[in-house]
């Protein structure tokens, strides 16, 4: 069976009702999800650098994992699109009679799994691992930012599930075998690049 037609009979009413139950929802309210969708990206790299920051005044092996931060999401990036190309399932707004806040992406361009989900699910996850204090933010964010594609209808529930799960699956290992770079953070910490690694 294709995978749409599987989509479409596994979850496609919980995607139905979830777009429907944008349209009768406050304008002010879709139109802020939709740019928190659009752009909430960007706040995943400002935990980053605030993780980078913070892990300065750490011990070599945290600094390693914040250093190895954005190399982790985009392997989980890069492993996502690789399952994507995979299964070419077209987006749900383009195989149902939907009305969706976000215009709906051409045909060819896939679904399955969320590149957004698993990106911000590797980042919180990198963060979290990093710091824990910045992690309590990144991970809610990462479970918003995968409910706001459905919202906005550009993705399936299982779209962004898998989205997720794949970014932390990748994540994971990848942030704690970044701990190993720590001998070079120490040699970093002893040469003139000693501000961008240690506090003093």
């Amino acid at each position: 069976m294709p995978l749409a037609s599987t989509a479409t009979s596994f979850d496609g009413g919980l995607y139905t009702w979830i777009t429907e139950l944008a349209q009768r929802s406050p304008a002010a309210l879709d139109s802020t999800i939709r740019v928190w969708s659009d752009y909430g990206l960007a706040l995943f790299a400002l935990l980053m650098l605030a993780s980078w920051w913070r892990s300065r005044s750490a011990g070599p092996a945290r600094t390693a994992m914040a250093l190895c931060t954005p190399l982790v999401v985009v392997a989980a990036y890069i492993v996502n699109d690789l399952v994507k190309s995979v299964f070419h399932e077209q987006r749900p707004c383009q195989t149902l009679h939907v009305v969706t806040v976000e215009a709906c992406p051409a045909l060819g361009d896939w679904s399955f799994p969320s590149n957004h989900a698993a990106i911000a699910a590797a980042a919180a996850v990198a963060i979290w691992l990093t710091d824990r204090r910045l992690g309590a933010l990144a991970v809610p964010a990462a479970l918003l930012m995968a409910a706001s594609r459905v919202w906005i209808g550009v993705h399936y529930p299982h779209d962004v599930l898998i989205g997720l799960v794949t970014g932390a699956l990748v994540a994971w290992p990848l942030t704690v075998a970044a701990r190993r770079c720590a001998p070079a953070v120490v040699r970093l910490r002893e040469s003139p690049l000693r501000p961008l690694v240690a506090t003093r």
